[in-house]
């Protein structure tokens, strides 16, 4: 898939929560190229004397009727500051799209329950957008520590089934999205998860306990994006390889999480 180094201008400027920043950017000559879910950008990082290196950030939406792509961005260090500093009419550079993102099925019909948290819930949007237009039935299961760590609800609940957990039962069920009813409820012919390692590899316990077919977005730090620098590599059980360039999205039967190999 071809890739492209774009100037993307900053069209608007979100903040949905105190640690997370939402940037919508567009291209103003021409049309955004195509991406797809769970793909991601490699961001230039302006303004931090201590960022040398691009910030990976997954793809959170593509608005195409107004030509412009969502980042939601985790304020977490001096490089996430800076970006969270930029204003509407600033520029981005962006490397994209990078990876290989989700499986959305060849036929319609297929119920995919999508599992989130914390910034992990970010590719599930824009996932869930795409699979509601094949024809397919997005469930989503969103987990956080707090109700106000949950982000973006409003825009979940136009794509599909929203169900949420939060630790201290603030919102939805109390606890984790592994111990929701809806998982004892209910069948799926597929399970997509992003988020903390400990969550995904919990969901892979789960669909490989209900022999449903899985998919996890790895965050490892991708500092380059194309398989150069080595600092994503994941064991699998064909050997090691870059989550940048073979992911960010694997088939967790590929992964060693669970030892089943």
């Amino acid at each position: 898939m071809k890739k492209y180094i774009l100037d993307l201008t900053v069209c608007g400027v979100e903040h949905p929560h105190p640690d997370y920043v939402l940037i919508r950017l567009t291209d103003k000559e021409k049309e955004l190229p195509e991406m797809f879910p769970g793909q991601f950008v490699e961001v230039k990082v302006e303004g931090s004397s201590t960022t040398f290196l691009r910030r990976p950030i997954s793809i959170n939406y593509v608005d195409r009727e107004n030509n412009e792509l969502w980042l939601l961005v985790h304020v977490i260090g001096d490089g996430t500051r800076a970006m969270a500093s930029v204003k509407v009419g600033d520029t981005m550079n962006c490397v994209l799209p990078l990876g290989n993102g989700f499986t959305v099925p060849a036929v319609a019909d297929k119920k995919i329950l999508l599992v989130g948290g914390g910034v992990g819930t970010a590719p599930l949007l824009y996932y869930g957008e795409i699979l509601k237009k094949n024809g397919c039935e997005p469930v989503f299961l969103l987990g956080a520590r707090t109700a106000g760590d949950l982000l973006q609800l409003e825009l979940f609940e136009k794509v599909g089934r929203l169900y949420t957990t939060t630790e201290d039962g603030s919102k939805g069920e109390k606890g984790y999205v592994t111990q929701h009813s809806l998982l004892q409820n209910e069948k799926f012919d597929a399970v997509a998860t992003c988020g903390p390692k400990p969550m995904m590899v919990a969901v892979a316990r789960y669909a490989t306990e209900t022999g449903t077919e899985c998919e996890a977005s790895l965050e490892n730090m991708m500092a380059c994006g194309v398989g150069a620098c080595l600092c994503c590599v994941e064991k699998t059980h064909e050997g090691n390889v870059c989550v940048c360039k073979e992911g960010p999205v694997f088939n967790i039967n590929r992964l060693q999480w669970l030892n089943s190999k």
